[in-house]
C-alpha cells in the first residue's frame, strides 16, 4: 500500500494513470484482424506493430520536447524548432548526396551540428537583443524554413540506404518492427532528465526561469544559461531530424511543418509551467506520448481527423489552467504556513 501511495505522488502520476486508461479504452474498442506476420488474431490497438509504429510516431514529438522543456523552464520559447528539423534534414541531405559513402556516425554528426548552429544563433539573439524570445523565434521560423526551401528547390532529397539501414534495424527482432527511433528517445529522455536535475547547469536554468532577477543578483551568467537552454533544442532538433530523414528515406522543407505546436503541447501537457521554473523531460516525454495515442486514438476508432485539432486544444488549455489552479493552491498554502507558524512564535 505504502508504495501505492508513493507511485500516487510522482509528479507525472495523473498523466501516465491517464494514457492507461486511453490505452484501455482503445484495447477495448479498438476491434481486431488477422496479423500478417504470425497469422493470428490480434487487437487493433494492443498489437506489437502498432505499439512500436506509436513509439516511432512519439519519437520526433518527444526528442524535441524534451529541449523545448529546458527553454521553457528558463522561461523562454522556441517557435522555430520544427524549422531547425526542417533545415538540419535538407541540408545533411544536401552533404550527403555529395558525399553518399559518408558514415553513419559522421551523418549524424553533420545534421546535429546544424542544430547546435542554428539553436546557436537563437540563444544568442535571445540573450543580447533584449527582444522576447516569441519574436525571436518566430523571425527565424521562417528564415530557417525559408533556407531549407531555397536550397531543396523545394524538392524531397533521398538519404543514402546505410542510413535507413541504421533507423530501420530491426536489432533481432521481428522484420516489420524497427525500434531504434524509441530507444533513441528513451536515451534522450534519460540524459534530459538527469541534465535538468542533476547537474548545476540544470539547475541554473531553473533558477533563472524561477526568478531572473533572483538570479542575477546570485551572480549566476544569465547569458550563457539562455544561450544553452536554445543550444539544447537545437541539438534536439538536429537528432530528431536525423532519426525522421533516416527513417523515411529522405528529407524536404516541408518537414516538421506545425510540429512546433505539437511540441509545445507535449511540454505544457506533461507539465512545464510557460511562466517558467518548472518542467521535467519525463513529462514532456508523456506529454507527446499522450497526444500520438490522441491521435491514434482518433485513427482506430474511426472518427473524424478534424478532431484532432480540437482534443489537443482543449488539452494544452487544461494543462495550463491546472497549472494554474496548482499555483494558486501552492501560493495560499504556503501562506497559511506562514500564519500557522507566525501564531505559533506570537503565542
Amino acid at each position: 500500500m505504502k508504495k501505492v501511495f508513493a507511485l500516487l505522488r510522482f509528479q507525472q502520476a495523473g498523466l501516465v494513470l491517464i494514457i492507461l486508461a486511453l490505452g484501455v479504452i482503445l484495447t477495448m474498442f479498438a476491434g481486431t484482424h488477422i496479423d500478417r506476420v504470425t497469422g493470428q488474431t490480434v487487437n487493433n490497438f494492443l498489437n506489437a506493430s502498432t505499439l512500436v509504429q506509436i513509439a516511432t510516431d512519439t519519437c520526433f514529438f518527444a526528442i524535441m520536447a524534451v529541449g523545448m522543456t529546458a527553454v521553457i523552464v528558463s522561461g523562454g520559447i522556441d517557435l522555430s524548432i520544427g524549422s531547425i528539423y526542417a533545415v538540419c534534414g535538407v541540408l545533411t541531405a544536401l552533404f550527403l548526396r555529395m558525399a553518399p559513402s559518408t558514415p553513419v556516425l559522421l551523418a549524424f554528426g553533420v545534421c546535429i551540428g546544424i542544430g547546435l548552429i542554428a539553436g546557436l544563433l537563437n540563444g544568442t539573439m535571445v540573450a543580447t537583443l533584449g527582444v522576447h524570445p516569441f519574436i525571436i523565434t518566430l523571425g527565424t521560423m521562417w528564415v530557417y524554413r525559408g533556407i531549407a526551401f531555397v536550397t531543396s528547390s523545394a524538392q524531397s532529397i533521398s538519404v543514402p540506404p546505410q542510413l535507413t539501414v541504421f533507423a530501420k534495424s530491426n536489432l533481432g527482432l521481428r522484420p516489420d518492427l524497427y525500434p531504434v527511433p524509441a530507444l533513441a528517445m528513451i536515451l534522450v529522455t534519460i540524459i534530459g532528465a538527469l541534465y535538468l536535475r542533476r547537474t548545476t547547469m540544470g539547475r541554473r536554468i531553473f533558477a533563472v526561469g524561477g526568478n531572473v532577477e533572483a538570479a542575477r543578483y546570485s551572480g549566476l551568467p544569465i547569458p550563457a544559461i539562455l544561450i544553452g537552454v536554445y543550444v539544447i533544442t537545437g541539438l534536439c532538433a538536429g537528432i530528431a531530424a536525423f532519426l525522421g530523414s533516416a527513417f523515411y528515406g529522405s528529407a524536404s522543407s516541408g518537414d516538421a511543418q506545425g510540429y512546433e505546436l505539437y511540441v509545445i503541447a507535449s511540454a505544457v501537457v506533461g507539465g512545464a509551467s510557460l511562466t517558467g521554473g518548472k518542467g521535467t523531460a519525463t513529462g514532456a516525454f508523456l506529454g507527446a506520448l499522450l497526444i500520438v495515442m490522441i491521435k491514434q486514438s482518433i485513427r482506430t476508432l474511426g472518427l473524424d481527423q478534424n478532431y484532432e485539432w480540437i482534443i489537443i486544444g482543449v488539452a494544452i488549455v487544461l494543462a495550463v489552467v491546472l497549472d494554474r489552479v496548482n499555483a494558486v493552491l501552492a501560493e495560499r498554502r504556503l501562506s497559511r504556513q506562514s500564519l500557522e507558524s507566525a501564531a505559533k512564535d506570537a503565542a
